[in-house]
């Protein structure tokens, strides 16, 4: 029994290897030797009969392509023979026919293809005066092929619908962790681009400020380390993005609104003037618009610091009912800042950054001069909901 399950998935597993062509030429050569086997038996066989089974079986070559017509013809043609009485009680082709447009035919043609088979086997067993019982035999053949075709057809719709939501899937995991690299990148250009700025500004003016102000130098150190310390803590923070598992650990929580003060102290230790100040009343903001402000002003103060030759900058927040304004002015003339310029942050990729951070918080930006044409100013809008 063994030998016999092993054979058969076999001969299964070849017959699916096989081409759809030569699948088709075996079952439309074995239906006509089956009518040609049966007239045989029954010493029915003339001459004409095996030219009449190939004009019933052929038209299966084409049974995929054109599944209701060639249900149609091969119709036809087993109505004549079951006339001239050489077809018996089971109409092989046919019933491959049947199987056939069930499983490919749309809805309308299956309809019409019911319609037409269901007068053709009356017509084919009452008007050669055959037994009315047949009439049932024979129909309860073609509705278990009708089913077969209709469940050939179910599967291969659920395949399909599978294998279309499996594609979506996966286009949805590549999309993401292509938005999680985006973010991780502007994040580590943000926190490298602004404190290695601020540690090579400190650092180049470290040597004069130890000749001339020692308690300046000392100042200018600690300034660098504390910038460097946060730098890291910062990038442990991000990195261990990339390093985390599902052991359900809690990450840090990204710098916010609350962080603002500090980043701004660092860029007055480095030598630049610097203030911030907020107008209407503070409230809670969602985690992802604190995190976007904080970039937003650090990438701002990067500029400055790096490229706006200023002498002081300005960071201001402005509530209302359903904004936060962020504002970030200097008194600057470097031209690096401004929109565009690859220069802005090394690479030509801080003021995009910005906008797509402000972008995916629904928010706003607008960057250029300042105030009467002096410095450079950023401003950005974000929803507080």
């Amino acid at each position: 029994m063994e030998r016999l399950s092993e054979y058969g998935e076999r001969l299964a597993a070849w017959a699916r290897a096989l081409p759809p062509v030569a699948v088709d030429a075996i079952i439309a050569a074995t239906c006509a030797l089956y009518v040609i086997f049966n007239a045989a038996v029954d010493g029915r066989l003339v001459w004409w009969v095996p030219f009449a089974a190939a004009a019933n079986a052929l038209p299966l070559m084409w049974r995929r392509r054109y599944p209701f017509g060639a249900a149609a013809v091969t119709g036809i043609a087993s109505a004549l023979l079951s006339f001239v009485d050489v077809l018996d009680d089971v109409p092989a082709a046919q019933l491959v026919a049947t199987y056939t447009f069930a499983a490919l035919s749309p809805p309308l043609k299956r309809l019409i293809a019911v319609g037409l088979t269901i007068v053709g086997i009356s017509v084919s067993i009452l008007v050669p005066q055959e037994e009315a019982l047949n009439i049932g035999m024979t129909g309860l053949l073609f509705a278990v092929a009708y089913a077969l075709g209709t469940a050939a057809r179910a599967r291969r719709d659920r395949i399909a619908m599978l294998e279309e939501r499996a594609l979506r899937l996966t286009q949805e995991h590549e999309t993401a962790a292509t938005r999680e690299r985006e973010r991780i990148a502007r994040e580590m250009h943000d926190i490298l681009a602004h404190s290695m700025g601020l540690v090579v500004v400190q650092a180049e003016a470290g040597p004069i400020a130890v000749r001339h102000d020692p308690d300046r130098a000392e100042q200018m150190f600690d300034t660098i380390s504390d910038t460097a310390r946060d730098a890291l803590a910062q990038l442990r923070r991000v990195l261990g993005v990339l390093r985390a598992t599902d052991d359900g650990g809690e990450r840090a929580p990204q710098p916010g609104l609350d962080a603002l003060p500090g980043l701004v102290q660092r860029v007055d230790d480095a030598g630049l003037t610097a203030t911030l100040s907020e107008d209407g009343a503070p409230r809670p903001v969602p985690a992802d618009v604190a995190a976007t402000a904080y970039r937003i002003v650090q990438e701002s103060l990067t500029n400055t610091v790096k490229h706006a030759a200023a002498g002081r900058v300005d960071v201001r927040l402005t509530w209302t009912d359903d904004l936060l304004r962020i504002e970030v002015a200097d008194d600057g003339g470097g031209p690096a800042s401004g929109p565009g310029t690859p220069s802005s942050n090394g690479g030509g990729h801080g003021l995009i950054g910005m906008r797509e951070r402000v972008a995916a918080a629904g928010g706003t930006l607008d960057t250029g001069p300042g105030a009467g044409g002096v410095g450079f100013r950023v401003t950005a809008s974000l929803r507080l909901y």
